[in-house]
């Protein structure tokens, strides 16, 4: 893995800056994307002291032409993308009901459209050098559904089905496409939750406990590694035994 590029999209904190420490440790040249330049210097100046390689791309990835510049000026700093991880998200909890179109349509722009985009961008360089490894981010909830999540787990749910159709189509072409989908995990946004409810939650966890982003990060390192040559169009679950499929 030495000596690639790796492009983490919505990697100035939480999982996506875990995964960015973590492949940055494995010896990629990483470009950091998100959507705030602050929280790419963040995870880059992580990276650096950390003795890794990374340098701050922010970008929104929902919109075509910024995906487009983003591939490109990777591409010219840091060489073509060998490792693609879609993990940019958007998060919004609301009853079915009261979930306005635009926030509907923002949910799929994120996640969805940006990952379309993604793959779209970085997949000709790789279909040409015959190799790469693209790794889509969804949820457990994609898999299992949410209470107030219609949009969030409906989106992660294109994701995962997006991910076996793609890993269909270029898998004979030397690009294998997988997914992960996490459960609950120990980041801000978490964090963030009252006691109360991740008590109760941990407690429903066979693990019994949240994970951690570097256990997540693992399992993209996996993906990407030659030990994970045979895993083509699979989600792994990282989420404490949760939802077991």
């Amino acid at each position: 893995m030495s000596a690639k590029t790796a492009l983490v999209s919505g990697a100035g904190s939480g999982i996506g800056a875990g995964i960015a420490t973590r492949l940055a440790a494995e010896g990629y040249r990483v470009a950091v994307n998100d959507l705030k330049p602050e929280a790419c210097a963040r995870t880059v100046d992580a990276i650096a002291k950390a003795g890794g390689t990374a340098e701050a791309f922010p970008a929104d990835i929902s919109d075509p032409a910024a995906v487009t510049r983003l591939v490109a000026d990777v591409a010219g700093k840091l060489g073509p993308v060998a490792l693609l991880v879609n993990n940019a998200g958007h998060g919004h909890q609301a009853a079915f009901l009261d979930i306005s179109l635009a926030e509907f349509e923002r949910m799929f722009a994120v996640h969805v459209r940006g990952t379309f985009l993604m793959c779209q961008a970085v997949l000709p360089s790789m279909l040409a050098a015959g190799e790469g490894v693209i790794v889509n981010v969804a949820s457990q909830l994609g898999q299992v559904g949410g209470v107030e999540l219609v949009h969030y787990a409906g989106a992660k749910g294109a994701i995962i089905a997006m991910t076996k159709s793609l890993a269909r189509e270029v898998a004979k072409k030397g690009v294998r496409v997988n997914a992960i989908a996490p459960g609950p995990i120990n980041t801000p946004l978490v964090e963030a939750l009252s006691a109360n409810w991740k008590k109760a939650k941990a407690a429903e966890l066979p693990l019994g406990r949240f994970g951690e982003t570097h256990e997540v990060a693992g399992a993209v390192a996996f993906l990407a590694s030659p030990d994970g040559a045979l895993f083509v169009g699979q989600t792994l679950g990282p989420n404490s035994g949760d939802v077991m499929l």
